[in-house]
């Protein structure tokens, strides 16, 4: 489906409105660590997180926030034709710091040529109002979306997967970030083991009610290394196939409210590290499986909310 004609809201689309050309984001690597890692909160990480940090694959943390920022900047120019970049603090928990560090972090990045705004990725129980005052401030003066992990809206769902905190620490964090204007994005994975399909839809009612401003889906992918392929290769865990996550993901979109705009619908794996779902590593099938399920149903974002 070609852009501007999307049943859902785009963060794409978004970005063009805003700036008025292709916009790419660049993933940082500004090595923070995790209080689930260093023993503040827990031990290990979340169960499907690798030594890298969840979804920071093709990052290079040997170089520093302005080479890592110009060495994408080339590479998405030359590939994608953007124009402007925005500087993704993505591995790890990037609020995880004193604000003087976090400040010196992001003014590093946003003195790089075509870095034209900041998305900061974190927990909910990294964001002190210190550091909530510092990014609200970034909201105020520059292009800025905060990323916050919530991953379900179900208790017992964190506690297996081992995220050390709940779900009243998200909805406290949306409330303090919110309040304070920054604008939020959630992260959400659908087919967490245990979960029932309502359940999961349910997580779209509460971001509704909290007003988040975007979302983040991901479907439930194990990779090398971690606790989750264990589990996985123990026969505990298994993935969903294409087509019921598919379903599932027009599902909570027709449950989301049309406002949200939509960051991601499936998420990344390179193909060394992917232990399963096999069809994770075909993902412009997938997107283009998902708009021909909201066209063949007739629905989009925000549909099972009219009347």
């Amino acid at each position: 489906m070609t852009e501007g004609r999307r049943r859902y809201r785009a963060f794409s689309e978004e970005l063009r409105r805003e700036f008025g050309c292709r916009v790419q984001r660049i993933s940082v690597d500004a090595g923070f660590t995790c209080p689930n890692r260093d023993g503040s909160r827990g031990a290990g990480g979340c169960i499907f997180c690798g030594g890298k940090g969840s979804g920071s694959f093709g990052i290079r943390p040997e170089l520093s926030v302005t080479e890592q920022l110009r060495h994408g900047r080339e590479f998405l120019a030359r590939r994608y034709g953007a124009a402007k970049f925005l500087a993704y603090f993505q591995a790890y928990s990037n609020t995880y710091a004193p604000p003087e560090r976090l400040r010196a972090l992001y003014d590093e990045a946003l003195a790089v040529p075509g870095i034209a705004g900041l998305i900061v990725g974190t927990r909910p129980d990294c964001l002190p109002p210190p550091v909530i005052e510092l990014l609200a401030e970034y909201a105020r003066t520059t292009y800025f979306w905060l990323e916050l992990g919530l991953q379900s809206s179900v208790d017992r769902t964190l506690a297996l997967i081992n995220r050390g905190h709940d779900v009243a620490a998200f909805e406290e964090a949306v409330r303090r970030g919110t309040g304070a204007g920054i604008r939020i994005c959630a992260h959400i994975i659908l087919g967490l083991p245990g979960e029932s399909g309502e359940e999961m839809l349910a997580t779209a009612g509460m971001l509704n009610r909290l007003g988040v401003a975007g979302v983040k889906l991901h479907q439930l992918h194990v990779m090398k290394g971690t606790q989750l392929e264990e589990m996985y290769r123990r026969g505990e865990v298994r993935c969903l196939e294409r087509d019921d996550y598919v379903g599932l993901v027009c599902d909570f979109l027709e449950r989301l409210d049309p406002r949200i705009v939509i960051h991601r619908l499936v998420g990344d794996a390179p193909a060394d590290q992917l232990v399963a779902p096999d069809w994770s590593l075909r993902k412009g099938e997938v997107l283009g499986a998902i708009d021909g399920e909201l066209a063949r149903r007739g629905s989009r974002q925000g549909s099972a909310l009219a009347g």
